[in-house]
This record gives C-alpha cells, sequence and structure tokens, in this order.
C-alpha cells in the first residue's frame, strides 16, 4: 500500500501503523501526487492511503489518475481540511471513501448525511431530496449516517460491498445534485 501524504512525519505515521499489521505492508511512499501516478501504475496495489492537500498535483489530482483505469485500487483520502466540499470532491474523484486527521469519519459522514436530509445552509435545492430515493438507497443512507462501513451494510442487507458501493454513488449523485 502506497502512503501519499506531503508530511514526512504523516507518512511516516501511517507506515508505521500500516506496517504493524501483519497482513498490510507499506509498498512506497511520496510527498506529492505526481510522485505517486507512476509507481501505483507499476505496482497496482489494492489500496492507495492519499492526501488531498499537497503542492503540485493534488491528491485529488492524483486520485482521478490512479482510480480512472480499470481495476485501479482503492483509494482512501486524507484530509485536515474538515469541509464538506473536500470530502465530495474526493469521492467524485474517485476515493472509496475519506479519513480526516483530526476528526473520527463517522462524526464528519452524520454531519453530511443530517445536512442533506435537512437541507443544508444555503441549499435550498436540497429540499426533497429524501423523496428522490429509492427504498434501497434510503435503507443504505442511514446506517452511513451511524457509521457503519460499506461492509456492514452490505451484510445487514445480504448484498455484496460492490452493491452497496453503487447505492452509495447514487445517493451522491442524487443528494449533491451531480456537483
Amino acid at each position: 500500500m502506497p502512503v501519499v501524504d506531503d508530511q514526512a512525519v504523516v507518512r511516516a505515521g501511517f507506515a508505521a501503523i500500516i506496517d504493524a499489521e501483519p497482513d498490510l505492508s507499506v509498498a512506497d511512499e511520496a510527498g506529492a501526487g505526481a510522485s505517486a501516478v507512476a509507481p501505483v501504475a507499476e505496482l497496482r496495489p489494492d489500496v492507495v492511503l492519499m492526501d488531498i492537500g499537497m503542492p503540485g498535483m493534488d491528491g485529488l489530482t492524483a486520485t482521478r489518475s490512479i482510480t480512472g483505469g480499470e481495476d485501479g485500487p482503492r483509494v482512501p483520502v486524507l484530509t485536515t481540511f474538515d469541509r464538506d466540499v473536500h470530502v465530495f470532491e474526493a469521492l467524485r474523484a474517485g476515493a472509496s471513501g475519506f479519513l480526516l486527521k483530526d476528526a473520527r469519519a463517522p462524526a464528519v459522514t452524520r454531519r453530511l448525511i443530517a445536512a442533506f436530509a435537512h437541507g443544508a445552509p444555503g441549499r435550498p435545492e436540497t429540499d426533497g431530496a429524501l423523496e428522490r430515493l429509492t427504498p434501497r438507497e434510503r435503507e443504505v443512507l442511514f446506517p452511513i449516517a451511524w457509521g457503519r462501513t460499506n461492509a456492514e451494510i452490505g451484510e445487514r442487507l445480504g448484498v455484496s460491498v460492490g452493491t452497496v458501493e453503487t447505492h452509495v454513488n447514487a445517493l451522491l449523485r442524487k443528494l449533491d445534485h451531480g456537483r
């Protein structure tokens, strides 16, 4: 698993955590998005841990490049920015998830879903968004708000993780109106 972050201490910290797991290993480290793209194409890892905010080629651009091909790796993105727009941009770029460096992800997930479910300030076009969801999409939405993983949701609903991911993508499209 490559770790891509412009802060050496952050890379080293994540690398130590990953390497401490018996079934995981860090295959490469990079300090910028541009320096990660070619090694990822060569190494073909299952997962790339990617920071969003980096100089030069940022993590969003690198994620688009890395996940654009067939059988691309999963790319959870890291960010210090607690802004919903960064999370949505990362997911649109092909990220498989996100982690805030200083907060628990379920807290952000709950806030994002609550904003759409109740109409985010300054976004009146979200009114009625829940009515546009299919019953299955609603079944997926609420466990997400409680911080459940795609695997947990799939197990609960009796569907594959890929099917859950398809529903999550549909939710993002419908709730964010394609932005």
